[in-house]
């Protein structure tokens, strides 16, 4: 008997592994061809699903709203707004999408059958008084809407959503420059929203070939940055360069246009900015209608422009608001400061250690009398100063304005008064330092910092070399100067490479009717700025006689 069983058990067994264990016919399943993360992506028909999605990834977020209501009190059709509190214009909300839609729509369109089909259609259309509408029925947009300011209303039983912009909170106004101060020219300056600042820009150019093409930068802050350029005059390749290098940044977060600064810059090793920023519509305005392009980040009122020269730092939007002849002369003041905060300390120190022959007698016998109780040699005495200053500077700017300011005069009095009588500093260096100080403030402030960098080993090379050493510190400066490119522009133009055109508006600023082209190097697309020959001319002028035939002015 167990002869006949154990071979029709193992047949049994057999079969059974080759089923699958099932012992029953394989069923072929169908082929699912539904990505289900695509699928989770999408939204859904039923409100309540969707609902529970969104508040599924806003888990903890207590300042992310919804509010369930009726569409024109039907019980059958449900709403569900959905914004971030503080984001978004919460009287906008109230006024223009709930009231709109649960009081007014019926009102609106008395003869209209309204049914759950109907709906969203009828919304979309007709029920909003919203002036920025977009619908979507990705989740991910969903969610993107709200985390930007906007509103996303869902209605029951159709898969989609519409995104409302009605992005508002509270928001810095728009006020005066506070880095950039001008006696004469516009007083408006850029502010934390990004829209506030592109609007303020339009205000500058209205036309249709300014360009403001946005993106998002930050992993996780998902920062809006806007690329702006005024089509036509900006070289094509410059920008799709300063979009290119944009879109390689892979940050979690951009909080400030300094990230993004570092990030697209040319050499990252020089102390020499190169990449310029404003916080003033019009000097934005200006510097797009030469050929650059701007860099616009929400969140912060700088705004970058590239690329960038170095001559840039030294000029002042209310340069071209002044008469040329005054612009002229300020920007002379500007060049001599700039140099004079560079060179004056390591000066001194060279002066003073090693060619005391340079000196006239008179001088001489001055300064050394001041040095004759000083302990330190000039060296130093000059480093002990600079470094005060800067601290003094450092804490004068990160105390409250108020107390700042007194920081400032009162240490600076009180510590250089004090060091002279304690006989630790001749009243001299006092002076070197002081003015070195003063003209700092006078060019443009980012590059300041380069040149208070560069200062201190020059103060060294200068006590050990010289005046050797300044010079040779002063060539590699130059050399490196020449070397630099900003976005493929070289940073010393127009100077090196010399381009006689544009030295109209270098240290001189020739007159407005005189500057008929562009920058040669920036804005060679479209080298035409204005039509030449159009100085005013008297009317008595006007016909080449003296006298004239004009009768302007003759009642």
């Amino acid at each position: 008997m167990r002869k006949l069983i154990r071979p029709v058990r193992a047949k049994l067994l057999a079969a059974k592994k080759n089923t699958g264990g099932a012992g029953e016919a394989p069923v072929e399943k169908p082929k699912d061809n539904t990505d289900p993360d695509k699928a989770s992506s999408f939204l859904d028909a039923d409100l309540a699903s969707n609902l529970a999605r969104i508040k599924g990834i806003f888990q903890n977020c207590s300042d992310i709203v919804y509010r369930e209501f009726l569409f024109a009190q039907r019980e059958d059709i449900r709403l569900v707004l959905i914004y971030t509190d503080g984001l978004a214009d919460k009287h906008q909300v109230s006024e223009q999408i709930m009231r709109a839609l649960s009081l007014e729509a019926p009102m609106a369109a008395p003869d209209a059958d309204i049914t759950k089909a109907s709906a969203y259609h009828l919304i979309k259309e007709r029920g909003l008084c919203v002036h920025q509408v977009k619908e979507t029925d990705r989740l991910e947009d969903v969610i993107e809407a709200v985390l930007s300011g906007d509103t996303v209303l869902l209605v029951e039983g159709h898969p989609f959503a519409i995104i409302n912009g009605m992005r508002g909170g509270e928001a810095r106004p728009v006020s005066e420059s506070e880095n950039e101060m001008v006696v004469r020219g516009p007083r408006e300056s850029f502010v934390e929203t990004l829209r506030t600042n592109t609007a303020l820009l339009r205000r500058k150019i209205k036309n249709s070939d300014l360009k403001l093409e946005m993106m998002q930068l930050g992993r996780l802050t998902k920062t809006d940055v806007a690329v702006v350029y005024v089509k036509g005059i900006a070289n094509d390749k410059l920008v799709e360069e300063v979009k290119s290098r944009l879109q390689g940044i892979e940050l979690d977060s951009v909080l400030e246009s300094g990230y993004v600064e570092e990030l697209i810059e040319d050499n990252t090793w020089s102390p020499f900015p190169q990449i310029n920023h404003t916080e003033k519509p019009d000097r934005l305005a200006a510097r797009l209608l030469e050929g650059r392009v701007g860099i616009m980040v929400d969140g912060t009122p700088i705004v970058l422009t590239v690329p960038t020269v170095f001559v840039e730092f030294l000029h002042a939007a209310e340069d071209y608001y002044e008469r040329f002849q005054i612009a002229t002369a300020v920007r002379i003041v500007r060049f001599l400061s700039m140099f004079l905060s560079l060179v004056m300390p390591s000066f001194y120190i060279a002066i003073i250690t090693f060619h005391q022959e340079m000196l006239p007698t008179a001088l001489l016998l001055s300064l050394a009398a001041q040095r004759e109780a000083v302990p330190f040699p000039a060296f130093v005495e000059t480093l002990l100063m600079e470094l005060t200053f800067e601290i003094l500077r450092e804490a004068g700017i990160r105390l409250p304005r108020q107390v700042g300011q007194a920081v400032s005069i009162v240490g600076a009095l009180i510590v250089g008064e004090a060091a002279v009588q304690a006989g630790l500093v001749a009243p001299a260096t006092v002076i070197v330092v002081a003015f070195t100080g003063i003209s700092s403030f006078v060019y443009f402030y980012s590059a300041s910092f380069a040149i208070r960098l560069l200062r201190f080993p020059m103060i060294v090379l200068s006590a050990t070399l010289g005046l050797y050493g300044l010079i040779s510190v002063l060539i590699i400066i130059v050399v490196h100067l020449c070397a630099l490119r900003s976005f493929g522009t070289p940073y010393l133009s127009p100077i090196a490479p010399m381009s006689l055109g544009d030295m109209k508006d270098l240290v001189v600023r020739a007159p407005w009717w005189a500057m008929f082209t562009r920058p040669r190097l920036i804005g060679w697309k479209n080298l035409k700025r204005q039509e030449p020959g159009q100085e005013p001319v008297p009317p008595e002028t006007r016909t080449g006689k003296k006298g004239g035939e004009g009768n302007t002015g003759r009642g």
